[in-house]
């Protein structure tokens, strides 16, 4: 059969920019079919090739061809995401079952279980996995997970709150605001054998057995508005080897300016001989945190990326090691460090912690 006559059609106008958008979306693996069909809608037209050629080639009707010419033409690549409100396949659950999902989720328990998986919820419900799967997503629940917390009963919780955020928010001028604290119980590991090395398709391995070599304490202060830390690692934690610490902040920090520190209230920073010191020196101010609130202490995060970066996968036959790790990762650390910037004014907390009590209540 001879081909239709059609008139001629001008090529879709398309900028370099977008071309490469859409060609990318094309050579994508995870672009959506849909998505793909229509990048190619596009590049053929942009090439000059009439709809009914088009139409032709990729095994469609005219009518989607000139549909995703217009839906370019008026919102550009990104037109061809979305599909037109009120499109495609209508739901055949109601949306009675939907919530169904969502109440157990939130409100009820599986026998003998302390959170519902997707096999369980689709028994429950008599509905598939994959559509509990679905309405999770869509509804941002994600019963696997939790968090810890844990409300502070310091009587003197918001004067110690307000305290601390106003000197994160509001660092006092001539002055540096040291975040002090200690891990404890830091061990040095040996595993018991060689793990196998990264490679494509395959994590990096560790045994989970290993030999104790002893463990270390560093104390720590983090600088809030610099990010560099001054460490020490020592062999115990008691209040002797807080003065050696305390000593050493002195020496490593300019003598003319004062210093904020905040720490928690455990029993070491509070000892006879610490307050005996810290009167003798009055350049120093401490500002405790509430009980039951480190997350208000910001060395903490630095912690955390310490033994996730550095002690976590580390191989250490002798404390010596240990240390001599930790000191280098404090020496890159300083070499090139990060603040770690408060933004979270006292309100806004008290704010959320006022709400948890009250769920709270309401629940006991």
């Amino acid at each position: 059969m001879p081909d239709v006559a059609q008139h001629p059609v001008a090529p879709l106008e398309i900028t370099p920019e977008q071309r490469t958008m859409v060609e990318a979306w094309v050579r994508a693996t995870t672009t959506p079919q849909r998505v793909v069909l229509r990048s190619r809608i596009v590049l053929l037209a942009a090439d000059g090739l009439a709809s009914l050629h088009i139409a032709r080639q990729l095994g469609v009707s005219q009518d989607t061809v000139r549909l995703w010419r217009r839906r370019f033409a008026l919102a550009g690549a990104e037109g061809l995401l979305e599909d037109a409100p009120g499109r495609g396949r209508k739901p055949i659950i109601s949306a009675d079952r939907v919530q169904q999902v969502v109440h157990a989720t939130l409100h009820e328990r599986p026998p003998q279980a302390t959170h519902w998986t997707l096999r369980t919820m689709a028994a429950h419900t008599g509905l598939s996995a994959s559509f509990i799967h679905h309405v999770w997503q869509t509804h941002g629940l994600h019963p696997h997970r939790a968090r810890t917390f844990k409300l502070s009963s310091d009587p003197a919780f918001v004067e110690k709150l307000v305290d601390v955020v106003g000197l994160y928010l509001h660092p006092p001028d001539r002055a540096l605001v040291l975040c002090v604290d200690e891990k404890t119980q830091i061990q040095a590991l040996q595993h018991t054998q060689p793990g196998l090395p990264l490679k494509r398709g395959r994590a990096g391995t560790y045994t989970h057995d290993y030999r104790r070599h002893g463990t270390t304490t560093l104390f720590a202060a983090l600088n809030i508005l610099e990010g560099t830390v001054i460490g020490t690692c020592l062999p115990r934690h008691r209040h002797q080897e807080f003065l050696t610490f305390l000593r050493q902040i002195d020496r490593e920090t300019p003598p003319d300016v004062d210093l904020h520190l905040v720490m928690d209230n455990l029993a070491t920073h509070q000892h006879l001989r610490v307050r005996q010191w810290l009167a003798k020196h009055p350049r120093f101010f401490v500002h405790f945190t509430p009980t039951s609130s480190s997350w208000l202490n910001l060395v903490e995060p630095w912690f955390s990326h310490l033994a996730r970066r550095q002690l976590k996968r580390g191989d250490f036959c002798s404390v010596h090691d240990l240390t001599t790790a930790i000191y280098q990762y404090i020496e890159h650390n300083n070499a090139a460090p990060t603040p770690f910037v408060w933004t979270a004014p006292a309100a806004r907390i008290l704010d959320k912690v006022r709400k948890c009590r009250a769920i709270l209540e309401s629940l006991h």
